[in-house]
């Protein structure tokens, strides 16, 4: 994008801080030139301001972008869009590995179309941290990080040998290594600048889109930045802007502090609980008032990282001196951060505004002082628990239908419970609501050291008292990053967790993200068997339905230092408030409240935590610090050569048969379905991350490849096979067809009647030519910003997905791949009309001159040839849209426009 422009005068100078002058677009020069009430707007939209003026070309970007987001109004409706041109890309590797194969994909199409390859290039930085790939295999003893290190690398060297390609045939594309940590921490603590600076001398924000939904946490260091699925942040890659509607900004005015015993990891419950009520999806959310200017960045991290289980766009946190105080603690460059306040101030950017002085959409209040101890569970982030409630509720939630988000167990068998001897030879009682998985693990906590340190603690006390972790439960420690595990060493905890099995198993997601391993052989038989409702506890954001682990049905999130307390308890059925953790050595019972760390201990301990220079040491080498890596060899050259064989990394046909002619926007006529599922329905429903069951489409295609069973990995590490991630998508063991009265599995009925695989049927569906839709409830697509989710529903064959209501990034990845994504009015659901799958569907009112979120109607046509038009919303949202629409997805579109231009 061109920055040589001056548009309303706004190409401005500021003081760098070292006696010299830089160059901006600046924001209050937009002001006093009479454009729009700049001052007034949320922090969040003046940064994508910032964004839009500077890029503004006349071509992707036109001035009156500029002028309609600068005098953007709390509340109008929403139909402008915004062409955002973000600083940079991160990628974590589940999702990176598919974006590469696209990208070698697009660059196979130029290549027999006579172009020159590196045509497809990445015209902005991206950044690819691999830590979705380490499984906690092994768990529980001091060589468990080494050997789940030596498993990862050993499944999955021919990954990380195509990443290598990459790394040499892209310019921009730079990786860093398995075994550093987590994206989002590793963004946090090491890729964020805060400001950058082009070609041209021109300083610029920090921004980014990442393609994880949990991009967010960088919110919490006033950076702009969302997670996007893979198709779009490929577009943004190749210079294309990230186009969505003109957002409504939410205002979160917090008050006062939280108070003793409650964590972050609380308060950013209480707000997803809060949030989520509130109905902010699709929206930004913004943090401000004197409780926001107190919390450290770490704490504003914890919050931010879980916008998307609040459905929010972004959680963002405005920048101020706590952000500068933060880059200086981990090491960013004295000169780098005297930049960050110079810039920041002179954009008139600096602090974080109290009430009155910000015009939001709408604005909602929290004390943190109420904020109380908390877990969320037992299948969605959002509904949470306040500690003492919790042996009540899961009681509750084991009675309730499934249909409830319960078990719909008998009340009369919640008492049994069954003897079980682990493999180690240690006896341990198994019931309902025994804990079998406890993991500190994930973004949203590892990167916030009082949160660990005061698990550290806890741990300490907990062995000077003589408590001991049940042995069914399978304890593991992932940190975020190699920091974690230097300020826990130098404060003497690490021992303490040692003693009750949290040893490091690796710096990864792990747990979070269904890499959990194994439970013990005799444990995991004896809850299959029983049909036991056991549990797991982590320091998570995600607790969705066999997730985790598929045998384990109930899943709480908490506190890294809760984690610890119910695996010393053994069993979330139980009160901590009132009723001990165990027996001390003494004979004497041990309570939560006996060995909970103070907040002047986590403080005291504290002071080791944030040390520049450890900052600086991990965060350099990386290649040097990891021999394995460097053992991994790389094939060269522009175009990659796909092997036929590999059952990792396989040409998709996204590209099949590609050519420059867009197809044509025409009705959908005499489409069957392929599901009909109820509310929330997550990404995780629709195409699975973790384990591949031998008997799935997926595993019997494995088998069949000759892959043995211990070598199936995830479906999260083979997403660069479309062969297996079509065969994956609906295969969710937990998934609920309601064709088939609401059945778990992925099942449903094919074009003869009878019950087959929704894979299976696919294939029965495309060989007669029949188009495919899918049905569903509320927040359909929430979780994780998944292109798989997507890509695998349209190799599927599904044309359109008609649901209640949409989560963000599902349905622009929807679109983004062709599929028709429609919305029933309220008061319109899939029981209301009695569907059973036996119908048949048609689209009206489908043509070249759709509009963005037009109406639409769907036809249905019952088995009885009764026909009944019921009016649908088109979710196609913005114009753009329409375009990707129209030729098939967002991918063809750019590869289109890069042919066209070269």
């Amino acid at each position: 994008m061109s920055t040589a422009h001056n548009l309303f005068n706004s190409l401005q100078t500021f003081d760098l801080g070292n006696g010299q002058q830089g160059k901006f677009y600046s924001l209050p020069a937009l002001e006093q030139a009479g454009v729009g009430p700049i001052s007034r707007l949320p922090v969040s939209i003046r940064l994508v301001l910032e964004s839009v003026l500077r890029n503004c070309d006349g071509k992707k970007v036109q001035e009156n972008s500029v002028r309609e987001l600068a005098n953007w109004k709390p509340t109008e409706a929403r139909t402008a869009e915004i062409p955002f041109v973000v600083a940079r890309i991160v990628l974590q590797d589940f999702t990176g590995v598919p974006l590469l194969v696209d990208l070698a994909a697009m660059r196979s199409a130029v290549t027999k179309l006579g172009k020159n390859p590196k045509i497809v290039e990445p015209l902005v930085p991206v950044d690819l941290v691999v830590d979705h790939s380490v499984q906690v295999d092994f768990a529980g003893n001091a060589e468990a990080m080494a050997k789940n290190l030596e498993l990862e690398f050993s499944r999955n060297r021919e990954r990380y040998q195509f990443l290598k390609w990459g790394m040499q045939a892209f310019d921009t594309f730079k990786v860093v290594p398995p075994g550093i940590g987590i994206v989002h921490q590793v963004n946090l603590e090491y890729l964020a600048k805060g400001v950058l600076t082009d070609a041209g001398g021109v300083y610029y924000p920090d921004t980014l889109v990442g393609t994880d939904s949990h991009t967010t946490m960088i919110n919490g260091i006033g950076i702009v930045g969302w997670g996007v699925g893979g198709i779009e942040a490929e577009a943004g890659m190749l210079g294309q802007p990230v186009y969505f509607l003109t957002p409504d900004v939410v205002g979160v005015h917090l008050t006062g502090a939280l108070r003793e015993g409650v964590t972050a990891t609380d308060l950013a419950l209480t707000l997803t609980q809060m949030l989520r009520k509130a109905k902010v999806v699709g929206k930004f959310v913004e943090f401000y008032g004197p409780g926001a200017a107190a919390l450290p960045v770490v704490d504003r991290a914890t919050i931010a990282n879980m916008a998307p289980e609040y459905g929010a766009t972004m959680g963002f946190f405005p920048i101020d001196a706590e952000c500068a105080n933060y880059l200086r603690a981990t090491g960013r460059d004295e000169k780098q951060v005297a930049l960050y306040e110079n810039y920041y101030k002179a954009q008139g950017l600096w602090g974080i505004p109290q009430q009155g002085q910000i015009d939001y959409s709408t604005s909602l209040a929290l004390d943190l002082g109420s904020v109380m101890p908390s877990v969320a569970g037992p299948k969605r982030p959002q509904d949470r628990i306040e500690l003492p409630n919790l042996q009540r509720e899961f009681f509750a939630a084991y009675q309730r239908p499934v249909t409830e988000n319960g078990f719909g167990k008998n009340r009369s068998d919640f008492v049994k419970s069954v003897k079980v001897e682990t493999t180690e030879k240690k006896k341990a009682r198994l019931g309902s609501g025994s804990v079998v998985i406890a993991a500190i693990t994930s973004c949203t906590n590892t990167s916030n050291p009082s949160v660990m340190l005061a698990a550290g603690l806890l741990a300490k006390k907990a062995v000077e008292k003589g408590l001991k972790v049940n042995p069914a439960v399978k304890a593991s420690l992932a940190p975020g990053s190699r920091v974690v595990t230097d300020y826990l060493k130098k404060t003497g905890l690490t021992p303490y967790l040692n003693k009750l099995r949290f040893n490091t198993v690796g710096y990864g997601c792990t747990t979070c993200i269904g890499n959990s391993g194994p439970l013990d052989a005799n444990v995991e038989e004896a809850v299959v068997k029983n049909d036991l409702i056991t549990a797991s506890v982590l320091s998570g954001n995600r607790n969705f339905e066999a997730r985790v682990h598929q045998n384990v049905k109930s899943n709480f999130l908490m506190s890294p230092p809760l984690v610890v307390a119910f695996a010393l308890a053994g069993r979330v059925d139980l009160d901590l408030s009132c009723e001990p953790l165990g027996t001390g050595k003494d004979g004497q019972p041990v309570y939560l409240a006996d060995i909970w760390p103070t907040l002047n201990e986590v403080r005291d301990a504290m002071q080791s935590a944030l040390k520049p220079e450890v900052f600086r040491k991990l965060y350099k080498d990386f290649a040097k610090q990891n021999p394995k890596w460097n053992e991994i060899p790389s094939s060269v050259g522009n175009v990659y050569e796909f092997d036929a064989k590999s059952t990792y990394i396989q040409e998709p046909p996204f590209f099949a048969g590609f050519s420059l002619t867009p197809g044509t926007i025409k009705p959908i006529t005499g489409a069957r379905a392929l599901g009909i599922f109820g509310d929330s329905v997550t990404t995780d429903h629709i195409s699975p991350a973790g384990a591949i069951k031998k008997s799935s489409p997926a595993g019997r295609f494995l088998l069949e490849s000759g892959v043995t069973f211990e070598d199936f990995n995830s479906y999260g590490s083979r997403r660069g096979n479309d062969r297996i991630m079509t065969r994956g998508t609906f295969a969710n063991v937990r998934i609920k067809n309601l064709m088939l009265g609401g059945e778990e599995g992925g099942n449903t009925f094919g074009p003869d009647g009878a019950k087959t695989s929704i894979y299976d049927a696919s294939i029965a569906y495309q060989k007669q030519g029949t188009p495919l839709i899918v049905v569903a409830g509320q927040e359909y697509g929430t979780g994780s910003s998944r292109d798989w989710a997507a890509k695998g529903t349209n190799l599927l064959g599904v044309k359109v997905v008609v649901a209640q209501s949409f989560e963000r990034i599902h349905r622009s990845n929807l679109v983004g791949m062709g599929v028709l994504p429609l919305q029933f009015k309220d008061g319109t659901t899939a029981q209301t009309l009695k569907l059973d799958g036996s119908e048949t569907y048609d689209v009206v009112g489908l043509d070249a001159g759709i509009k963005p979120q037009q109406d639409l109607t769907l036809r249905i046509t019952r088995q009885s040839g009764a026909v009944e038009d019921v009016a649908v919303r088109c979710r196609i949202d913005t114009p753009i849209e329409i375009d990707y629409y129209q030729h098939g997805g967002i991918l063809p579109y750019v590869l289109r426009q890069i042919v066209a231009q070269n």
